[in-house]
């Protein structure tokens, strides 16, 4: 599928090699590369999978691969916790 220019995508890009990491890791993570992930707009038309670049909401310029078209945000902070919605607040 091909992707034009000025879409709003998300690019990864490995910010350092397993080899690279700091020492004193878990092992599980010491093995996986640190990755970032980033949402820009598309500096020229691309496919999916793709070396690209894009350009973030502050006007940086980014490379990575291309991985997802008008990507959202999927992450939560967890459940409510009923007892702690008053924590802070004054009554009266």
């Amino acid at each position: 599928m091909r992707v034009a220019k000025g879409t709003w995508v998300e690019i990864e890009s490995i910010v350092l090699k397993p080899e690279e990491r700091a020492p004193g890791l878990p092992e599980d993570t010491a093995k996986t590369p640190y990755v970032l992930r980033l949402s820009g707009f598309l500096e020229e038309e691309a496919e999916v999978g793709q070396e690209v670049a894009v350009k973030s909401l502050v006007g940086r310029t980014h490379h990575g691969v291309l991985r997802a078209v008008n990507p959202s945000y999927d992450h939560s902070f967890g459940a409510t916790v009923p007892e702690l919605l008053h924590v802070g607040l004054r009554e009266g």
